[in-house]
């Protein structure tokens, strides 16, 4: 028997602007939900949650709630104007939570909440609302772009948190994996009314194709006139996804162009290739090494340009395996005696951190280049050093002489309040230049989704995605042939998000891309640069996806695996009393640290207990993916819920453990 909800709106109609924004709109929240809410920029979402929170007062409608529901909202743009730091926002208003709790969940995600709050970057800020809202328990959590500013660590962290909460929750987000990962439920707001389907996100797409085909045999059957807006707005749906599985193919095909120009080790060939290879090099990168000093307390300033990671957290995602810190990207002589781990002293008395070691790249005209890392990782320093923003202290960057970028950053600097949107485009015009090729502003507004109406709209009045959006159109017109993309899917919505995919697709150009949306990077890159904070640069053939293959497959064959019977589960010291003591490896060289009994046999044992936990939390996952179990049977949810968190928890030390013997190991 299906639980009573929590929450309903029954016949929900707001007006807005003199028009109905939505109307006669049936929505039933249960204790359990986890739902997914989609629509497009401007079809009312956020509008919806504040209605849902009793924020703002419906205009027709009957909203019904348990008593003592605690509903949070955890907004997309928080207002931190007003409070000295970030725990004087976290404890402001009605029903704050305890400070406690917060500063529980804020180390969790790692952020210092006696940070000032005017000083704060937007993934502080980010953070510091998530300790907030998920602090105050509540019985339904409200979740408005959550993954916007997050490292993927912290997306990592977040998804589980989600996955253990007891409560409901309802996610607007353009993060494709995110959704797919936690949502069991889909609510779609389009044109004013909701639908809703019991699959989760996974299933969405295929679900709105089905809708717009009956739509269409529906309205051919009326012989029904659509208007041309209607046409290219809503059914041009289907027939650019279908573009974009074409797109895909030939992304793939790259994909597998660009791995038979890489060494097993992931660095590119330099030294064999050919004249014709190098006249279409656009970017060559030989042996790059960066460092920024460190303060005298031994934590690294802050280096130019680049989010840092806070004190004490790990820099790559939660639960995945960890590359062995300082490992070279191909092995070959060293340049220098300079010391291999992260940070060293290079000069009289000063120390350094090491922030990208011994890079080497060739970017080919064509590539889209993805690159991925914590924060703090040193992302953007690697984006400043491959478009010449930034020397290397080692090594050298050459770029093509014929190199004109256009840089799309996520300050979305260039979007002035009070200039309209015809000012943005065409400098008040009614033409546009669009890559040599000139045309009418308000056709190509809609190429980029906008009502052609909207030419004379101040761009003050627009929505966060819209101005994102207007962004895109703007500097895709220009002429170049390096287009770099910082953050380029936060505010996007998922129509925006297959427009983006496909006008980066057909880019005559090189792409470079920071980005920490999985699925975008997946779909998009050929190239993935990987960080985790030690300096090394993994270079894999692929997107999100392949660079979290490498790294594992890494862990699995570092070092070779002992042929010792595993110790129990209750630990390593149990075992029986027959069990032959492994030997330790053979010495390979000068600096080679002998190792006690107990730290070789936990050397040699614990990449296979790694294995086994790993297959362990995929065997817990695939059951967990069953929509209907929680339903059917709520106590073996719970259960297999937390030993997934256990086998997490034991994981990641196994995984630390062994790097810090791994370190010894090879001096």
């Amino acid at each position: 028997m299906a639980e009573a909800p929590i929450l309903s709106w029954e016949g929900l109609g707001l007006q807005q602007g003199g028009r109905w924004l939505f109307r006669d709109l049936d929505l039933h929240i249960a204790p359990r939900d986890r739902l997914a809410l989609i629509g497009r920029n401007g079809a009312g979402k956020t509008t919806l949650f504040k209605l849902i929170a009793d924020q703002i007062e419906a205009d027709k409608g009957r909203r019904s709630i348990q008593p003592g529901t605690r509903i949070v909202i955890l907004e997309q743009d928080p207002f931190f104007s007003g409070y000295d730091t970030l725990m004087d926002y976290a404890l402001h208003g009605p029903g704050a939570p305890a400070a406690h709790d917060v500063e529980a969940i804020a180390g969790q995600l790692g952020i210092d909440m006696a940070r000032p709050a005017d000083s704060a970057s937007g993934g502080e800020r980010r953070r510091a609302a998530l300790a907030r809202a998920l602090a105050m328990d509540p019985d339904l959590l409200l979740l408005d772009e959550p993954t916007n500013h997050l490292d993927l660590s912290a997306i990592e962290w977040l998804e589980s948190w989600l996955q253990r909460f007891n409560g409901a929750f309802l996610a607007i987000s353009h993060d494709r994996t995110f959704l797919k990962r936690l949502t069991r439920a889909t609510l779609w707001l389009d044109r004013g009314s909701l639908r809703r389907k019991e699959i989760g996100f996974g299933g969405y797409e295929a679900w709105e194709e089905q809708v717009y085909a009956e739509e269409a045999r529906a309205a051919e059957r009326l012989d029904a006139r659509l208007k041309l807006e209607a046409h290219w707005l809503e059914r041009g749906v289907t027939a650019r996804r279908k573009r974009n599985q074409g797109r895909l193919e030939k992304l793939y095909e790259m994909r597998a162009q660009r791995a038979a120009m890489l060494t097993p080790g992931g660095t590119a060939k330099l030294a064999i290739a050919s004249d014709d290879s190098k006249t279409k090099s656009v970017i060559v990168a030989e042996h790059v090494t960066k460092r920024f000093p460190l303060t005298v307390r031994g934590e690294p300033e802050a280096v130019p340009g680049e989010p840092q990671a806070v004190r004490g957290e790990p820099e790559a995602v939660p639960g995945e395996p960890q590359a062995v810190r300082g490992e070279p990207v191909e092995p070959r002589t060293p340049r220098d005696a300079r010391p291999s781990t992260s940070s060293g002293r290079t000069g009289e008395g000063v120390e350094y951190r090491t922030i990208i070691r011994d890079f080497s790249l060739r970017v080919q005209r064509g590539d889209r280049i993805g690159i991925v890392g914590s924060n703090g990782a040193g992302k953007t320093t690697l984006l400043k050093l491959l478009t010449g923003e930034l020397e290397p202290d080692e090594g050298k960057v050459t770029l093509a002489k014929t190199l004109s970028g256009v840089m799309i950053d996520q300050q979305r600097s260039l979007m002035q309040p009070g200039k309209t949107v015809r000012d943005i485009l065409a400098e008040g015009g009614d033409w546009i230049d669009v890559r040599g090729v000139r045309k009418h502003v308000q056709g190509y507004l809609k190429d980029f989704l906008f009502d052609p109406g909207l030419v004379d709209t101040k761009v003050g009045t627009l929505s966060g995605g819209e101005r994102s959006r207007l962004l895109l159109a703007r500097e895709f017109a220009r002429t170049s042939n390096l287009l770099v993309l910082d953050e380029p899917t936060n505010d996007l919505d998922l129509e925006t998000l297959d427009l983006l995919q496909e006008v980066v697709a057909d880019y005559d150009g090189t792409v470079l891309i920071v980005s920490h949306d999985r699925d975008f990077l997946d779909r998009t890159v050929t190239v993935t640069l990987g960080l985790d904070g030690s300096g090394v640069v993994d270079i894999v053939a692929g997107g999100y996806e392949d660079w979290q293959a490498k790294r594992a497959e890494r862990l699995r064959l570092r070092p070779e695996k002992s042929k010792s019977p595993l110790p129990p589960a209750g630990g390593a010291g149990g075992g029986p009393k027959n069990t032959p003591t492994p030997q330790p490896p053979p010495a390979s060289g000068a600096g080679k640290v002998k190792l006690s009994y107990k730290d070789q046999r936990d050397y040699e044992l614990l990449p296979a207990r790694i294995e086994e936990l790993e297959a362990a939390i995929a065997r817990g996952e695939e059951i967990l993916s069953d929509p209907d179990l929680f339903t059917r049977d709520p106590q073996k949810f719970a259960t297999i819920s937390k030993g997934i968190e256990t086998a997490r928890a034991e994981k990641e030390a196994a995984e630390e453990r062994w790097l810090e013997l791994a370190e010894q190991v090879e001096g």
